[in-house]
């Protein structure tokens, strides 16, 4: 399984998290999962702060593990797209309901956080 091949896992909670793990990852498999298939500058412009070579470097991890499937047109210039494998999509649940989590938080504990810290 591409860069997971030498590390081993206590459960497979920590499977998942390593594979989906980390900011860049789940933001990529979001705009494939929710706007189809883009291009590598369309990722790139869809996703503030993340370098060049991050995201070549999480879009290959992304491939190596079957999450995302890299189409090459034999075109000049070369064209390439990026889209969500049937075992990328089916990660799209659960970063939906962490979506809905962190909605959930922020308009919960964080805003009465705020409001208590307010009202101090």
């Amino acid at each position: 399984m591409g860069h997971l091949t030498d590390k081993t896992f206590n459960c497979e909670k920590e499977l998942t998290l390593s594979i989906i793990g980390g900011k860049w990852k789940m933001l990529i498999m979001w705009h494939l999962g929710k706007e189809g298939t883009k291009r590598f500058n369309e990722l790139k412009s869809l996703i503030p702060g993340i370098t060049q070579r991050m995201l070549v470097s999480q879009l290959r991890e992304l491939e190596e593990d079957l999450i995302i499937h890299r189409k090459v047109y034999p075109i000049v210039p070369p064209k390439v797209e990026y889209s969500l494998t049937e075992t990328g999509k089916s990660l799209m649940p659960i970063l939906d309901s962490m979506y809905e989590w962190g909605k959930n938080y922020i308009e919960t504990v964080l805003k009465n956080q705020v409001e208590k810290t307010e009202s101090v």
